[in-house]
């Protein structure tokens, strides 16, 4: 199998549209923005903030096990810190995302979070 490293390449004539406004087109096919990005996913935005509290909340009873202000072993204190985690993450990301979304920040909206 010969291989052919020594191909000379050559530039592609330049067409006379390419210098255009700086190089810079506007095509209309990517400035569209349908209808469907603009709805608000009440579902995902609901689910998050129930993940958030819920996070909070075992992150919280992971903490009093751990500081001795209630009863139990270490062992369900582990197991409470890593729900807690496993809950608290996703439930903050989307809930932030949302938040910035309603606010109007630049880069953020509600097509960034999945809808169910």
């Amino acid at each position: 199998m010969s291989s052919r490293r020594h191909v000379r390449y050559s530039p592609l004539a330049v067409d006379e549209d390419d210098d255009y406004n700086g190089g810079r087109h506007f095509d209309p096919r990517f400035d569209y923005s349908p209808k469907a990005f603009d709805r608000v996913p009440w579902k995902s935005i609901v689910l998050a903030v129930f993940l958030l509290c819920l996070g909070c909340l075992l992150l919280f009873l992971s903490f009093f096990i751990f500081s001795g202000h209630m009863g139990g072993e270490k062992s369900q204190a582990y197991g409470l810190l890593v729900l807690g985690i496993l809950t608290f993450l996703p439930g903050f990301y989307e809930t932030r995302i949302a938040y910035y979304s309603w606010r109007g920040a630049e880069g953020y909206s509600f097509a960034s979070i999945p809808d169910y």
